[in-house]
């Protein structure tokens, strides 16, 4: 009998272990270290890089007429790219807890001591950092590259499964995005699952747009004006739904998230049978990109979209690791090779355009790549 209740026992481990590894084993592939060999590369590259197309020595694809080095290393995870008011480069470290400006490839450190740093954004002598919890303003001395006298000025809900905060300037108005705190579920807080909007000085702090699970980037369309911004889809649908987006924020939209996905589809976790709520009433992406492509950054180059898909975790096949572009309603790779059979060499992050130059942060291997024209 002890025999047959261990064999049990172990049955049972094993099946679930087995449930386990189905469902999670992305976890492990996105977040295992880069190969030896690849960190190897990255740290000998010192210099100016041999001349070519690839000149980071990675095993990257690339679109034709274009050279891709290693602006700046050893950065440990930048995320969010964005340009001080003289043009310099500019990079959260989310788990440094610092924000960092990147003189032509050297590292100045801005801000340091900040809790989950995301979201950064500039006016001509402020900068706007959005932490965990809330929006710090500072004082910002664009000459000497340093912040100070840092206040609070919005509260932002802590904790939450996207602990993530995004910012945007446009037309004198602060955009906040805030991801939810959940896969998917009702949220108590609704400051979560959405974007809003506040004045320059942290006023008037109100709901833009909601039903958006995670839109961790948002980006001004040069052409249109419109904000877009990246959204990922719920997981625990399976490998090929629901789709991730790219969506046009309207003011008052509302996006469908937790119930609905994709174009009017309702979940049936939350939306039995479409009841709970009508989903024809919700926004459609403006662009669907394939599931758990974890779509983050997005910046326009000569008019195209380029979205950096940072990689899938709950999908059995790994998917993602690149950079697409979107053109005449078309997803092409724009960027790829990060992923090489389970071995993943890098996670794109954000996206920067500067006067046609390029700019990727990958948050795996904690560089920041240039791409320029030939």
């Amino acid at each position: 009998m002890k025999g047959i209740l261990t064999f049990l026992v172990i049955l049972v481990l094993v099946v679930f272990g087995y449930f386990l590894w189905n469902r999670y084993k992305g976890i492990y592939y996105a977040n295992k270290p880069a190969p030896e060999n690849i960190v190897s590369i990255i740290e000998q590259i010192k210099g100016t890089p041999t001349p070519g197309q690839n000149q980071t020595a990675l095993p990257l694809n690339l679109p034709d007429g274009f050279a891709l080095s290693i602006y700046a290393k050893d950065l440990g995870n930048p995320r969010d790219l964005e340009l001080d008011p003289k043009g310099t480069l500019v990079a959260s470290l989310t788990s440094q807890g610092r924000v960092v400006a990147i003189p032509n490839g050297t590292t100045e450190t801005i801000a340091s001591g900040l809790t989950r740093p995301h979201g950064i954004a500039f006016t001509d002598d402020k900068l706007y950092v959005a932490q965990l919890n809330e929006v710090t303003l500072f004082e910002y001395d664009k000459e000497n590259l340093k912040a100070f006298n840092p206040r609070k000025i919005i509260d932002l809900p802590g904790g939450g499964r996207h602990f993530t905060r995004s910012l945007l300037i446009k037309d004198g108005k602060l955009y906040v995005s805030i991801g939810s705190s959940c896969d998917t579920c009702i949220e108590k807080d609704e400051r979560f699952a959405a974007i809003w909007r506040a004045n320059l000085d942290g006023s008037d702090f109100k709901p833009f747009a909601t039903g958006l699970r995670n839109s961790v980037f948002m980006a001004v369309n040069p052409q249109t004006k419109e904000i877009w911004a990246t959204e990922m889809g719920r997981d625990f649908l399976g490998d090929d739904i629901p789709p991730d987006e790219v969506n046009i924020i309207r003011e008052k939209g509302f996006y469908g998230w937790p119930y609905c996905w994709g174009e009017a589809n309702p979940d049936k976790d939350f939306n039995k049978d479409g009841r709970s709520f009508d989903c024809t009433k919700s926004i459609n992406p403006e662009v669907s990109l394939p599931a758990h492509s974890a779509p983050l950054g997005l910046s326009f180059l000569n008019g195209d979209l380029l979205v950096a898909y940072h990689g899938s975790w709950n999908r059995t096949t790994p998917t993602g690791y690149k950079v697409v572009k979107y053109a005449k309603g078309q997803l092409t790779d724009f960027i790829s090779g990060w992923l090489k059979g389970s071995d993943v060499l890098g996670r794109p992050a954000d996206i920067l355009v500067k006067d046609g130059d390029v700019y990727i942060s990958d948050d795996k291997t904690g560089v920041i790549y240039l791409l320029k024209a030939l």
